[in-house]
């Protein structure tokens, strides 16, 4: 009997690292399809803020025809590489207009980001490539979304946080 139990236990073991380990595999595929795009506030302070949200209309309505005709994530990296300059100029601009002295730098660069959903769709948390818009500083408060596939310029905004640990207790409970 305790040989059986052992094999049991060994087997579901087994069972258990086969599906963490599929579990990331799939998480590191999910991450190579997306494009994020992370605005980062210069600070905290409600003005700081409501730039930001500025410069994200202007940014978005500047990058939607430039990541409209892409087919792939490769093709959209290229664009938005090729573009960093158009778009630190357009922030540049929006923060200028509004009285803010500092500037804007935007990169393309591996971010870590923590599970979220957009329009349905859920994103894992990892690391992805991403488009960075930091205001000033950068240590404010921020913006993210998915340029490719093109979820947060497809019109909405609906952006939801999404809780490991809520997700773990609902489905315990639940």
């Amino acid at each position: 009997m305790k040989k059986f139990l052992f094999g049991l236990l060994v087997i579901a073991a087994i069972v258990g690292i086969c599906f963490a380990f599929g579990d990331l595999h799939s998480k590191n595929e999910s991450a190579q399809a997306y494009l994020r795009v992370h605005i980062r506030a210069d600070s905290n302070e409600e003005a700081a803020q409501a730039v930001k949200y500025k410069v994200r209309d202007e940014v978005v309505k500047f990058l939607t025809p430039v990541v409209a005709q892409c087919e792939t994530k490769a093709e959209a990296m290229q664009k938005i590489g090729q573009n960093l300059d158009g778009i630190e100029m357009v922030a540049e601009n929006v923060l200028k207009k509004n009285g803010f002295p500092y500037g804007a730098r935007a990169s393309l660069r591996k971010e870590e980001f923590p599970t979220r959903i957009y329009d349905g769709v859920t994103l894992d948390a990892g690391v992805y490539d991403a488009l960075i818009l930091e205001l000033g500083s950068g240590k404010g408060d921020n913006w993210w979304c998915v340029v490719y596939p093109p979820l947060c310029f497809s019109g909405t905004q609906n952006i939801v946080y999404k809780s490991k640990i809520a997700e773990i207790i609902e489905n315990f409970f639940g």
